[in-house]
């Protein structure tokens, strides 16, 4: 019986391993057939190098500012300024959306608010959040937060709220209150949603930093965006944008990393 379990585990093991293998093989395989065409394309004439650059001058770009230690500055204050409003939306969120499932009262209130302030366009508050607050880092952060808070509170809200009742209610027949419930049952149960909540607000926040960036920033990726769009340096502007999708990679990665060790955690054989 023993042995059985372990051959069962054994398999599950490699098949997973396996999986992932085959995952990064093909992304990495179509990576690199995406810059074999681009650099095909700009050396023959197919495009014009000059608007749509090429990889290798784009590792040129790169090289040269790297070398200038200005890229490393400005990867930075993105890394930065995406990081803390990424964690601020979540601790909001999670916060906000356990006092609406504790009080259905409260919720009942803020609801409507919060569905009206969601389908608001972020970007037309960017310029207000700079004549409120002026131009820096804390301008950035709170544009990066104003874009994925409201949505994030909404879908964590949601996810508190379909947990069984039934549930619940045994928790409470046993002797527990809403507290033990909420420790015990719903934020657990919510795990799974909150990890693919989290997925979506590193990429809402990053985009409402670079917003902020656009408008109020002299540092950061999204202002090398906006400057080399204006002196016509667009390899400029397409480095920043290749390193913004490896920063969003690497953020996804990460939380990634998290969401499977959970998946083996609830899927492993006994």
């Amino acid at each position: 019986m023993n042995q059985t379990v372990l051959t069962n585990q054994e398999l599950f093991v490699k098949s997973h391993k396996r999986h992932h293998f085959l995952v990064g093989f093909y992304r990495i395989m179509l990576f690199v057939a995406f810059l074999t065409l681009w650099e095909y394309s700009s050396v023959t004439g197919l495009i014009d190098s000059f608007f749509f650059s090429s990889p290798s001058g784009i590792i040129s770009c790169i090289y040269r500012l790297a070398t200038q230690e200005e890229l490393f500055f400005h990867i930075s204050t993105t890394l930065f300024e995406t990081t803390v409003s990424f964690l601020l939306v979540m601790f909001v969120s999670l916060l906000t959306a356990t006092l609406l499932w504790y009080s259905d009262y409260f919720s009942e209130i803020l609801e409507p608010y919060l569905v009206i302030l969601n389908s608001l366009p972020k970007s037309a508050l960017a310029p207000l959040l700079i004549v409120w607050l002026g131009t820096g880092t804390k301008t950035i952060i709170i544009a990066g937060i104003s874009v994925a808070i409201f949505g994030s509170i909404i879908s964590v809200y949601t996810g508190f709220k379909q947990t069984d009742k039934d549930k619940i209610m045994l928790i409470e027949t046993l002797g527990g209150n809403r507290i033990d419930a909420f420790v015990k049952l719903i934020l657990p149960s919510a795990l799974p949603q909150l990890i693919s909540i989290a997925k979506i607000n590193i990429g809402l926040s990053l985009v409402g930093v670079i917003i902020g960036e656009f408008l109020a920033a002299r540092r950061g990726l999204g202002y090398l965006i906006i400057y080399g769009s204006q002196v016509f340096k667009l390899d400029m502007v397409i480095s920043s944008i290749l390193i913004l999708c490896l920063i969003a990679f690497a953020f996804y990665k990460i939380i990634q990393f998290f969401e499977h060790n959970q998946k083996k955690k609830n899927h492993a054989p006994l």
